[in-house]
C-alpha cells in the first residue's frame, strides 16, 4: 500500500487516510479479516464500539 495519504493529528500523529472498515463483520470473520488486512499493509482499522465486534478486533491486533 505504497503512496497513501496522510493526516496529521492534533498530537503529531501521522495516521493513513486509507482505512480498513469493519462495521458489517462479526465473529471469527472479523478477526481473520483484520489480519488478513494488517498483513497487506493497513495500520487504520476504522472501528467503533456500536459495531459490537470490539473483542474480534482486539484478538487480531
Amino acid at each position: 500500500m505504497k503512496n497513501i495519504p496522510y493526516a496529521t493529528l492534533n498530537n503529531g500523529v501521522k495516521m493513513p487516510m486509507m482505512g480498513f472498515g469493519v462495521v458489517l463483520i462479526e465473529g471469527g470473520s472479523c478477526e481473520k479479516s483484520v489480519l488478513d488486512a494488517i498483513e497487506v499493509g493497513y495500520r487504520h482499522i476504522d472501528t467503533a464500539q456500536a459495531y459490537h465486534n470490539e473483542e474480534a478486533v482486539g484478538t487480531a491486533l
